[in-house]
């Protein structure tokens, strides 16, 4: 995997986590047949066939906010 794509997306997703999901769901994509959305794949990996395309908008992945914390009460101990 090319060092310098991962960087790249990395700074365009923000979060490692998701840039991993986003990849790795990718290149099974392309490892059970589907085609690369690149017109020009010569000398690449997967990962960087993944990499490229998210960079050059060829995918696009959608940030949800997270749903609000809502606070437990603690519970009381039993006295013996």
């Amino acid at each position: 995997m090319n060092s310098e794509l991962a960087r790249r997306a990395l700074d365009k997703v923000g979060n490692p986590n998701v840039l991993i999901n986003l990849i790795s769901r990718r290149v099974r994509q392309l490892n059970s047949g589907n085609r690369p959305l690149l017109a020009e794949t010569a000398g690449l990996g997967l990962a960087d066939i993944a990499l490229t395309e998210l960079l050059e908008d060829k995918m696009s992945f959608e940030m949800l906010e997270p749903a609000p914390q809502t606070e437990t009460p603690a519970k009381k101990r039993k006295k013996h």
